[in-house]
């Protein structure tokens, strides 16, 4: 079990159905003891996404900073294909958590709108 924290720092609970809140992709599925026929999450179901989501982006960037020291530490052992390689991959991973940290800026604020 992980524990993250939201944005005010109090602590969310992470796992599967630890308060009643299995994770699940179908927006039809009852969680939370609530169904909601793809109308959206309950309220701990979303604070706990926007907490997971925050934390994920946080640490993705700390995980792209660890490779990119990698290839820096590659680059002395001159393993310079092997680190071209490594930074190729952490400028996708960068992207890619571009595109998690806009999800996040986009699900606070549709919770915000509703």
């Amino acid at each position: 079990m992980h524990l993250i924290k939201d944005e005010n720092g109090n602590v969310v609970s992470h796992g599967h159905g630890e308060h009643g809140c299995p994770h699940s992709h179908d927006p039809d599925h009852e969680h939370c003891g609530h169904h909601h026929d793809g109308e959206g999450a309950c309220g701990d179901c979303k604070n706990e996404t926007v907490a997971l989501l925050a934390y994920m982006v946080q640490h993705n960037e700390h995980h792209a900073a660890e490779l990119d020291q990698m290839a820096d530490n590659l680059e002395k052992m001159d393993l310079l294909d092997a680190a071209k390689t490594i930074r190729d991959g952490v400028a996708d991973f960068q992207k890619a958590n571009m595109r998690f940290s806009l999800a996040l800026t986009l699900v606070k604020e549709q919770i915000k709108e509703a």
